[in-house]
């Protein structure tokens, strides 16, 4: 899937290294999955417009730091 490649990806791996995680976990997935969806604003939500454009600036910088508070979370629990 694209959505994957482009979207989220290049954010996930990102958000991992920053956080200098080892693992990846639901939670973190998860904290992506939200991150991608509010990079659509109110206004902008349309049938067709569910997700963002691969052009979009902001996507890949939302997912990176959603992965990194989820990461740095997850090892403050452990």
């Amino acid at each position: 899937n694209q959505i994957n490649n482009v979207l989220v990806f290049p954010g996930v791996f990102r958000g991992l290294l920053d956080a200098q995680s080892r693992t990846v976990d639901t939670g973190m997935m998860l904290a992506a999955a939200r991150a991608l969806a509010d990079v659509v604003t109110e206004d902008e939500l349309n049938a067709n417009y569910i997700i963002p454009s691969v052009f979009n600036p902001g996507a890949t910088e939302s997912v990176a730091a959603a992965v990194k508070r989820a990461a740095l979370a997850l090892r403050q629990a452990e």
